[in-house]
């Protein structure tokens, strides 16, 4: 989209946390994986970039990935990996 799309960035704007909320008990239950690699495809080498000032363009990734629902939405489950992996160098280091 072009900045001058004013319409079409307040859509979108106003859509992605509709769509996160839709898509919130799935997150709630596996959301770091799913961000994780989300975030690793949008900014994988010979990706589009999502903020082009150079042109004048966004992308709908910007709004997805720069939005502080998902982060609180997959906060359970990074909490959750954090405490099991810590949990896993601990048993490590005792045998």
């Amino acid at each position: 989209m072009r900045y001058e799309e004013k319409a079409k960035l307040a859509a979108v704007k106003a859509l992605v946390p509709v769509a996160l909320l839709a898509c919130s008990p799935v997150l709630l239950i596996a959301g770091a994986p799913i961000r994780r690699r989300y975030l690793r495809y949008v900014y994988r080498d010979g990706a589009p970039q999502i903020l082009d000032k150079e042109r004048g363009r966004v992308s709908v990734h910007c709004f997805v990935a720069t939005n502080l629902l998902l982060r609180w939405l997959c906060r359970p489950t990074e909490t959750l990996s954090c405490l099991v992996s810590r949990r896993g160098r601990e048993t490590n280091r005792a045998s």
